[in-house]
């Protein structure tokens, strides 16, 4: 079989896109799995964290499904919407549209660029929940918000969300971040457990300044990834409802791959989040693959110069990063 993949990123959270409007691909849901696994993995050329299949939709214009790099599927993926809110975009020749996804439909639009000649895009990250059983959480309350959970750690303190994927989210300071607790405490949650059975996002989150968070994940399916578009719209509710950040501003969400920005609406007593950020392109390339033979096969792969410009923001959020961290 072969497939024509466009590699491409949103904040360094990089995705293999498969567009089966314009070509006639079918697959079985079996083989949606298999591909993530064979095609995402890191010791091969392609390597991802995940595929972005983009389908017909009988009502949207166009659904997007997401499987991780470990075959399971995501019911939501901030950073590869924006993939396909551009892919989509220029496809049709629009500025906006909406995409249909497991939970719900979402609204994207081309924006201003986030930083010289890197293509931008706004996305809707909703619904948001915070009832323990819509991400699943067992503890014996309703919701979490702000508080500790013993069996995890006897000083940090959580809020639990779903976006519609699963997030516990623990605003902490420079040396929590830099110890070993977010990679074991990950690693506990996102093995067998009796908390949280289907695993969790796990964020971080360190106020930089006013309007500006930094944010690093332990994703569930995939591990510490450079960003989770989910997790820093998740992360930017969270700070808003602390009281650490307005609602209806603009947050700069700066995290491993680059930056970002969310704005955090609440309406009527319901929350959702714009998540505004890069859409980078780095090849298109056809590749011959066999599921049964686990093999893979690329031609014709067409080199993008995208990611030299995109290097120029990531080198300045970094920076920023490293100047703030320290202070």
């Amino acid at each position: 079989m072969q497939i024509k993949v466009i590699k491409g990123h949103g904040s360094g959270n990089d995705f293999l896109l498969i567009d089966e409007i314009s070509n006639a691909y079918t697959f079985k849901e079996n083989n949606r799995a298999e591909l993530a696994r064979l095609l995402c993995d890191r010791e091969t050329e392609l390597g991802a964290d995940g595929i972005l299949f983009v389908m017909n939709s009988g009502h949207a214009d166009a659904r997007m499904r997401v499987f991780n790099a470990d075959g399971s599927e995501a019911s939501m993926c901030g950073n590869g919407l924006r993939l396909v809110a551009r892919y989509i975009c220029e496809l049709y020749g629009r500025s906006e549209a909406v995409i249909e996804t497991m939970k719900a439909d979402l609204k994207v639009s081309k924006q201003m660029d986030l930083f010289p000649d890197v293509h931008t895009y706004q996305v809707e990250i909703s619904p948001v929940q915070f009832e323990l059983k819509a991400l699943p959480l067992n503890l014996q309350q309703p919701t979490l918000y702000n508080e500790r959970i013993k069996e995890l750690s006897a000083e940090l303190r959580f809020t639990a969300v779903a976006v519609p994927n699963p997030h516990l989210i623990a605003v902490v300071e420079t040396e929590q971040l830099q110890g070993d607790i977010q990679k074991q405490l990950s690693e506990k949650v996102n093995g067998p457990n009796e908390l949280f059975p289907d695993g969790v996002n796990v964020s971080f989150v360190k106020q930089l300044d006013h309007g500006a968070i930094y944010v690093r994940t332990f994703e569930r399916g995939v591990g510490f990834t450079n960003a989770c578009g989910t997790a820093m719209s998740a992360s930017s509710l969270v700070t808003c409802l602390q009281e650490i950040n307005p609602f209806e501003q603009p947050i700069t969400v700066y995290n491993n791959g680059g930056k970002v920005q969310c704005v955090v609406h609440k309406i009527a007593g319901e929350y959702n989040i714009d998540l505004i950020g890069n859409a980078t392109y780095l090849y298109e390339a056809a590749v011959e693959v066999n599921l049964e033979r686990e093999l893979v096969e690329i031609s014709n792969k067409r080199e993008l110069t995208e990611q030299q410009i995109y290097e120029k923001l990531q080198s300045e959020a970094q920076q920023i990063i490293s100047e703030m961290l320290k202070g």
